[in-house]
């Protein structure tokens, strides 16, 4: 079977985390991580902007050959899941620009996969994320963590368990 390339996706307005493995052969190896951050002080159009070109050119660079972005979670803060809700459709527009199948996963879900238990904490994620992928410490900055564990739920959810990849 041809090893996967994943590119994995945390929205976020001012911190866009993404994070890229591979998996072939029923294993996992680490590529890279990175966050896209962007100024408060800017406008938005521009903090969007500059998400979508950054966001492009590490899609350029590595060419994944699949995506998984993390679903919007909407807390008690309306207008910061706004912003995000923002930030995930200049993204998805960037991954389907690219001609990358995107897939989408809950926060739950991610949990569950990197740590088997959809109640994990933060620190237990980054833990399973830093043995996973054989780190010498967990993954920083969180925001590229969660990108990393999106990558890892959609690594082992499709091909194994037959689960259909929808465009």
């Amino acid at each position: 079977m041809a090893a996967r390339r994943i590119m994995g996706v945390d929205p976020g307005l001012a911190s866009t985390g993404w994070g890229l493995v591979e998996y072939a052969d029923s294993r996992l190896r680490y590529l890279a991580h990175g966050c896209i951050e962007t100024a408060a002080g800017l406008p938005r159009d521009e903090r969007l902007l500059r998400i979508h070109t950054e966001f492009d050119t590490v899609l350029r660079r590595f060419k994944p050959s699949e995506a998984a972005i993390e679903t919007l979670y909407f807390g008690k803060n309306v207008s910061s899941a706004i912003a995000v809700a923002e930030a995930r459709g200049v993204l998805r527009v960037t991954i389907a620009l690219r001609g990358v199948p995107l897939r989408e996963f809950s926060p739950n879900a991610i949990k569950k996969a990197v740590a088997g238990e959809s109640g994990a904490e933060k620190h237990q994620v980054q833990e399973m994320l830093r043995f996973l992928l054989g780190l010498s410490e967990p993954p920083r900055p969180d925001h590229a963590a969660d990108a990393l564990g999106a990558a890892i739920c959609a690594a082992h959810t499709v091909g194994e368990w037959g689960v259909l990849v929808r465009r």
